[in-house]
């Protein structure tokens, strides 16, 4: 039934022949409405574009398309840089999303210290960045990873901290949330303590949330209801990414790997989670993996 609505919707959608839509998602900015025909429910399935980033280079308009066939509801962005995605300006590629009946619910964001030349990141562009989510009507911000030579220390943390608490202020003051993604390196042990729970502690609660990858506090062998319980409604949004069953313990499409995911979406209410993407970093078949897992999250949900 949900899978039809998605297909009437975007049906809708094309048929009204809006192909400049520049306008409509600016006056939903403007006057706090949501734009007419676009769902934002929490059991909607969102998914993380970097799983199709090869896609997305070759022919950008073809893959946003066959992610509405498939019937996802909403987006998480990367690769912004310089009001840019994709090389197109963000007003003409949420006008593209919109097209197809999608919206952007979030986007990635560096933070800067490595590559200062960047733009669009934490240190670097960030205050454009911000303007040009809150035009496109995201509702979250995200500081997604850390290269290695940001991480080499307890210090280096301490800096990072200080980092998001700043930018969580700033997103939040623009009627967003900040949150921060982790990966297996923060539940690893580093100069007596776990850079995670650091990082939770020494953050203001209200301007820095979590966005739990699944599939990596997983493999780092700590338990995401665990988390949830530790940190009580601190984390609105999930990657939904599931672990092979094999030996190597690699990436596989949701439902067909190890991770228990009704234990997990039962403590939905605990942990706050208001939006999740589906998200597979490797996949020989990158459309093939999004729609299988598209479908048994249907199923389940």
């Amino acid at each position: 039934m949900k899978k039809a609505s998605n297909i009437n919707r975007r049906s809708f959608v094309k048929q009204s022949g809006i192909v400049a839509l520049a306008a409509p998602w600016i006056l939903s900015c403007a006057t706090g409405t949501e734009r007419v025909g676009l769902k934002d429910q929490s059991t909607d399935i969102g998914l993380q574009l970097y799983t199709l980033r090869n896609q997305l280079n070759e022919d950008i308009e073809g893959t946003i398309k066959a992610v509405a066939e498939i019937g996802y509801d909403y987006l998480e962005l990367f690769n912004y840089q310089g009001g840019n995605y994709f090389g197109r300006t963000a007003s003409e590629f949420y006008a593209l999303l919109q097209t197809y009946g999608l919206r952007s619910m979030s986007s990635h964001h560096m933070t800067g210290r490595t590559n200062p030349e960047s733009s669009g990141t934490l240190l670097n562009g960030f205050d454009q960045a911000i303007e040009d989510a809150v035009k496109g009507g995201q509702k979250y911000m995200v500081c997604p990873y850390l290269q290695a030579d940001e991480r080499l220390s307890m210090e280096d943390y301490r800096v990072l901290a200080e980092m998001l608490n700043e930018a969580g202020e700033k997103v939040k003051n623009a009627g967003m949330q900040f949150c921060y993604h982790n990966h297996d390196f923060e539940f690893q042990e580093l100069e007596g303590q776990l850079p995670m729970y650091y990082l939770m502690d020494n953050t203001d609660a209200d301007f820095v949330k979590v966005e739990l990858d699944l599939y990596w506090i997983t493999k780092a062998g700590f338990d995401p209801i665990a988390f949830f319980q530790k940190y009580p409604r601190r984390t609105p949004l999930w990657h939904v990414k599931d672990m092979a069953k094999s030996d190597d313990r690699n990436f596989t499409e949701v439902g067909n790997g190890r991770i228990d995911f009704k234990a997990i979406f039962e403590q939905a209410s605990a942990s706050g989670m208001e939006h999740f993407f589906v998200e597979q970093d490797q996949s020989e078949n990158p459309i093939g993996s999004i729609t299988t897992s598209h479908q048994n999250l249907s199923e389940f949900l």
